[in-house]
């Protein structure tokens, strides 16, 4: 009888280390904002613009983005959870109880160890998106990382994507 309590918590461990293995690790998603003035998207007017063309117009607006993007996990948050949940479960009852506990306590600490690595590798990203009011009429919307020395009211020049204050 001695021999089947280890049995069943090492056997629960390596099962539950093996399922731990197998999850499907979702990557980051893209940050809501691209790098520097030269990346960005266009949205009206409907026409198709010619990107080697210069455009003036406005700043009408810099809104901030703000968020976090998903954290990333190794498997390796779920395995230590689940040997700590095992052995704290492992402490409860006697016999079929104490094993009922081990594997109770293997599955919680495999979700709370993995959520909590989860949260560990959140990324915090912040940019901002430039709105430009075209002198021709019309928008233009850019995600940049920094608005640079730009403020809402700014003549700007648009040539070849690149953003310039006049």
């Amino acid at each position: 009888m001695q021999f089947h309590r280890p049995l069943a918590l090492v056997g629960t461990v390596v099962l539950v280390a093996s399922l731990a293995a197998c999850g499907h690790s979702r990557p980051a998603p893209a940050p809501q904002y691209s790098g520097g003035y030269s990346s960005g998207y266009q949205t009206a007017p409907a026409y198709p613009q010619n990107q080697a063309d210069t455009e003036y117009g406005r700043v009408s607006n810099i809104e901030v983005l703000q968020g976090r993007s998903q954290g990333q996990t190794t498997g390796t948050g779920a395995v230590l959870g689940a040997v700590v949940g095992g052995v704290l479960g492992n402490q409860v009852g006697k016999g079929t109880g104490r094993a009922a506990a081990t594997a109770v306590g293997v599955l919680g600490g495999a979700v709370a160890g993995n959520a909590i690595e989860g949260r560990n590798n959140q990324e915090y990203v912040q940019g901002y998106r430039l709105s430009v009011q075209l002198d021709q009429g019309g928008y233009r919307v850019y995600d940049v990382s920094s608005p640079g020395d730009l403020r809402i009211g700014d003549r700007v020049r648009l040539y070849n994507g690149q953003i310039s204050r006049m």
